[in-house]
């Protein structure tokens, strides 16, 4: 939800990073969101999980992907 919600409202996600304790909107404001960038058609509760687990392995990934890492400056900026 933290990196669709900041996505949506084009916010810089180069120097953001997930944390868990941090609370950000409502269950069904995160519902909403999840449904809007699904890419199916009144999904299941079963295609939802699906694309939130993928996502979030994706996202995971990509956190401790060196070549996504505010280190390497404007080389890589937005991959």
């Amino acid at each position: 939800y933290q990196y669709l919600s900041r996505y949506k409202r084009k916010k810089d996600l180069d120097h953001f990073l997930f944390t868990p304790e941090r609370t950000e909107g409502t269950e069904k404001e995160c519902l909403k969101l999840l449904l809007e960038f699904c890419g199916r058609h009144n999904p299941s509760w079963t295609e939802l999980s699906n694309f939130t687990h993928f996502l979030n392995f994706q996202l995971s990934k990509c956190e401790k992907s060196v070549f996504c890492s505010p280190a390497v400056g404007d080389d890589f900026q937005g991959f």
